[in-house]
């Protein structure tokens, strides 16, 4: 019966994640997206309801109730929830949402540390749950530091991800490091195709793990075909932060003489590595389909998600490696878990 009452409460979170997302936004809100924007200029109002809105749509009772089909037993049998300290980073918004609902739904107590950058979205969604469901006040705290948790949960960098090990390593916990998404493209993907794929490039100013920061393309394709299609996103030029990063990318490559390719607001460098520069879009060439998915099977560690069209997602499907549909790398759904996971089965374990 808990089960099925906190799928009913975050099924009414979900309408009221949509209904902000068109704009309807009331004071308190409105005073929060401010908040966020003044702290972090990288979160513009646009961005902070985009992500409101990927949140609410997939917090639907139809996609609640797919999600915990498997662990309705346990998660209606658990009697009393441990506290599972949370360590929320700060890149794109409300980043930390998805551990936040895993952390409910299993029955937890959430007690999260927000990053400097993120402070606000996420406690303003915690008000509106709160509303909807008092109980869920003792649940849930924000705190300036986590102390004695049962288990832990941390996401930041490669460099941070040591500092969570030396302090939690002794704690059941998950810790997640720097991870890249990138695209595969056929040269077989018509106009509609390739127009979703600037979403999965350019949305949140590229600064999210689930961001494609490298392309994988088949020998001979049309570059231009690419630039047409960034157009979309041509208004990125308006803002400060990524267009000084523009700058200074386009500066030094010109200074080392390194070859690139641009269109005033990003420039496609051909490279190796996975990760990218904001303003920077690496892409390598293939010969053979095969050859990329087998490579990309190396580096599964280092890879969030892959995005390509429908045509290649059916034949290179596997278990190791994350396949989504062009434009849709920041629309994960529930069962979608960071670094491949499972979150939900890690909380039920924290007994």
């Amino acid at each position: 019966m808990e089960l099925k009452k906190n799928i009913a409460v975050f099924s009414l979170l979900g309408e009221q994640l949509r209904v902000v997302s068109t704009g309807n936004v009331d004071t308190e809100t409105e005073q929060a997206i401010s908040a966020a924007s003044a702290a972090n200029p990288w979160f513009t109002r646009e961005n902070i309801l985009s992500a409101f809105g990927a949140l609410g749509q997939v917090l639907t009772k139809e996609d609640l109730e797919k999600w915990t089909t498997p662990y309705h037993a346990k998660m209606d049998s658990r009697k009393q929830g441990k506290k599972i300290g949370v360590i929320n980073a700060g890149n794109i918004p409300a980043v930390g949402f998805h551990d936040f609902l895993c952390v409910l739904m299993s029955g937890h107590i959430y007690e999260g540390k927000n990053s400097s950058d993120d402070a606000h979205l996420l406690p303003r969604i915690a008000s509106w749950l709160k509303k909807i469901e008092p109980a869920f006040e003792e649940k849930i705290s924000f705190v300036e530091r986590i102390s004695s948790p049962n288990a832990v949960i941390a996401t930041g960098s490669n460099n941070s991800a040591r500092y969570f090990e030396y302090y939690f390593g002794k704690y059941p916990h998950i810790i997640r490091k720097n991870r890249n998404s990138v695209a595969v493209l056929s040269g077989h993907e018509n106009n509609e195709e390739l127009l979703s794929l600037p979403d999965d490039i350019f949305q949140y100013f590229g600064l999210g793990c689930r961001n494609v920061s490298k392309l994988f393309l088949p020998e001979g394709f049309d570059l231009s075909r690419l630039f047409e299609a960034f157009e979309r996103y041509n208004g990125i030029d308006q803002h400060n932060r990524y267009m000084n990063n523009y700058t200074y990318q386009r500066t030094v490559m010109l200074m080392n003489k390194i070859k690139f390719l641009e269109n005033g607001f990003v420039i496609l460098k051909e490279d190796v590595s996975l990760q990218s520069p904001v303003s920077v879009l690496h892409y390598e060439y293939y010969k053979d389909v095969k050859d990329v998915f087998e490579k990309l099977s190396l580096m599964q560690n280092e890879i969030q998600c892959i995005a390509c069209a429908e045509a290649i997602k059916e034949k290179f499907s596997s278990e190791k490696l994350s396949l989504v549909s062009l434009g849709q790398t920041q629309k994960p759904m529930l069962w979608d878990y960071a670094d491949g996971v499972n979150t939900i089965e890690f909380l039920l374990g924290i007994n």
